[in-house]
């Protein structure tokens, strides 16, 4: 179904939100991995807030579909959509990554509600997103499961093993995404391991591949409705094509920005550069939406 401006504009608002919650969890933590939290959040809220299937008074539900956050470190951004979906209490989030918190740098499922898998040792999301997938085949469920993979990861031998596996059982009940920042902790990813060209290489492993703008939700909604009416017996991965940071103009496309800090300055800086940004996004859904 094509994406209402309504619905477009009702995301685009939610999606700020998470970032302004983000930024004030970073600010409250003392730092966090504040780059590639801003620029998974999109791929987050459309997930979240449109297409999967959740019960916010059970998070364990057996037949809610499943969300496996491979780049684990991006918490700084999940902890705040699982929040702000009423899995936990927003008050958790002033102790992130504190002493003594529930709340760590990598979320624990042991311990916060509504993570389907713990993770953060990069390369492990994608081998359990195709198991979790491959359990709904066997227990007859028709639950989707989704993998969001960041782009430094891929240079782990594991996701490309996995990828083997969902083009070989046919595992069209995953939807994956890899938030292409082209940022990873030392450098840029062509720089420290070239994954150009990286469409093909996934195309090569058996999947359908759709390449957008990750900052798009109007872009990223079409693909996952690509994904969702797939008739195939091939996978479908997303690449969605996005910013280091996005939204916070003075650490945008900055590896140095993999994790940072920001002292009061900083962070009233970030703020004001937000509102900007989501009246940008805001413009564009108001003039391309139907």
């Amino acid at each position: 179904m094509p994406l209402s401006k309504t619905e477009w504009l009702a995301l685009e608002k939610k999606a700020n939100e998470l970032r302004e919650l983000t930024l004030e969890t970073t600010h409250w933590a003392g730092s966090g991995h504040i780059g590639g939290g801003m620029s998974v959040l999109d791929i987050l809220t459309v997930l979240y807030h449109k297409y999967m299937k959740l019960d916010k008074n059970d998070p364990d539900w057996e037949d809610r579909d499943r969300c496996i956050l491979s780049k684990g470190h991006a918490a700084i951004a999940y902890a705040p959509v699982l929040c702000d979906f009423g899995f936990n209490d927003v008050e958790m989030l002033k102790t992130f990554n504190l002493s003594g918190s529930k709340m760590g740098m990598h979320l624990d499922s042991t311990k916060i509600r509504g993570v389907d898998a713990s993770t953060g040792s990069l390369g492990h999301g994608l081998p359990i997103a195709v198991g979790t997938a491959l359990a709904a085949r066997v227990l007859g469920k028709d639950y989707w499961t989704y993998c969001i993979l960041g782009d430094g990861e891929c240079d782990e031998g594991s996701n490309w093993e996995a990828a083997m596996a969902a083009a070989n059982f046919k595992v069209t009940n995953l939807i994956s995404f890899v938030d292409r920042n082209r940022c990873m902790i030392d450098g840029r990813t062509e720089d420290v391991m070239k994954l150009e060209p990286f469409a093909d290489k996934w195309t090569a492993f058996g999947f359908i591949v759709k390449e957008v703008d990750g900052q798009n939700i109007k872009e990223l909604c079409e693909a996952i409705d690509f994904a969702h009416e797939n008739k195939t017996d091939k996978p479908v991965m997303i690449i969605c094509n996005t910013k280091k940071g996005a939204g916070i103009d003075f650490i945008e496309d900055d590896y140095l920005w993999h994790y940072g800090a920001f002292d009061d300055e900083k962070y009233e800086k970030a703020k004001e550069s937000l509102k900007k940004y989501y009246a940008g996004r805001v413009a564009r859904a108001e003039k391309e939406g139907e």
